[in-house]
């Protein structure tokens, strides 16, 4: 039910009507009908599932006022490529330190977080309202944020377009899989972690009916449902042998191809490629984070391209 409301001036020529929705941290957030000039506050697990879905976000963490990217992938133009935001959004300071004045000058109608954003929201609201979006794994899985953003937007038939699209290509591809296999995900970066479910890797390899392979990681807190990635040690690593061994490189690393991810294992794990036995027996699909990490169609459509340029190889030798 969309409620008549008063509009504080900065919103006022955005939008004339709001709905009151309940956000992942139970705040109520008046939302704006029809937003369209969307700031989010980070770009992979946020702003990519909006624009896949067609809603180009005005403002994004980790870029420049001109657009440009300075982080070390532009995730953007990685995952959507020709279907990128144009103009790219705009920059609203550096990761984790937001410039109140440039958040200003976009004119929001709309601020969309994380629940890691709680502690920002408050303040923000004097801008525009905020939206706290669920966003760990355990939390929501595989491309589920798009969805729910989706939703929020009332984008639902946008989303729904661009699953379809996503289900064409896993029909294709999903007969040339043996059912009832194993897989394990792990991203390399000063360490080996294991993958948790929330992006569109993981939902695109248990499409394809992939089980995972239980295994425990490290630490106190090592539940996968926490976060993207928790730590193994390099013992649980090397006795890893499921059916498909999935290894995505490291988002800030310099290179993200299968030789520059091969050489970050060398130095995290030497002599890696004698004792594991996927490895040895060719059950190793290599995949770039800045591609298929977001939760979005997108992220997951690369990984099924991915997984199908592996089996086509495999199928030859």
């Amino acid at each position: 039910m969309r409620l008549l409301f008063l509009l504080p001036p900065l919103l006022a020529s955005h939008a004339t009507l709001a709905e009151t929705v309940t956000d992942a941290m139970g705040r109520g957030v008046e939302i704006p009908d029809d937003p369209s000039r969307i700031v989010v506050l980070h770009e992979p697990l946020l702003g990519v599932p909006l624009a896949d879905f067609g809603v180009d976000p005005v403002g994004s963490y980790g870029r420049a006022d001109d657009g440009s990217s300075l982080m070390a992938a532009d995730f953007y133009a990685s995952i959507l490529g020709d279907d990128a935001p144009d103009p790219a959004p705009r920059g609203i300071g550096a990761v984790g330190d937001i410039d109140l004045e440039r958040l200003r000058a976009l004119s929001p109608d709309l601020i969309i977080g994380t629940e890691l954003d709680a502690d920002k929201a408050d303040q923000l609201t004097a801008i525009a309202p905020v939206y706290l979006q669920a966003s760990s794994s355990g939390k929501v899985r595989g491309f589920e944020t798009e969805k729910q953003l989706a939703a929020l937007l009332d984008r639902t038939d946008a989303f729904e377009d661009r699953r379809a699209e996503y289900q064409e290509k896993l029909d294709r591809l999903k007969p040339i899989i043996p059912p009832g296999q194993s897989y394990l995900a792990v991203i390399v970066h000063d360490k080996i972690n294991l993958v948790g479910e929330m992006s569109g890797a993981i939902q695109a390899i248990e499409d394809l009916g992939y089980n995972r392979l239980p295994l425990k990681a490290d630490g106190p807190d090592n539940a996968l449902g926490s976060t993207f990635a928790v730590p193994i040690s390099s013992e649980a690593f090397g006795r890893m042998n499921p059916d498909l061994l999935v290894i995505l490189s490291s988002y800030a690393g310099a290179s993200h191809d299968e030789a520059g991810t091969r050489a970050q294992l060398d130095r995290v794990m030497p002599g890696w490629e004698r004792f594991l036995k996927p490895a040895r027996e060719g059950r190793i699909v290599w995949m770039d984070s800045t591609k298929v990490a977001t939760p979005s169609i997108a992220s997951a459509e690369h990984a099924l391209d991915a997984i199908e340029a592996w089996s086509a190889q495999a199928s030859k030798n």
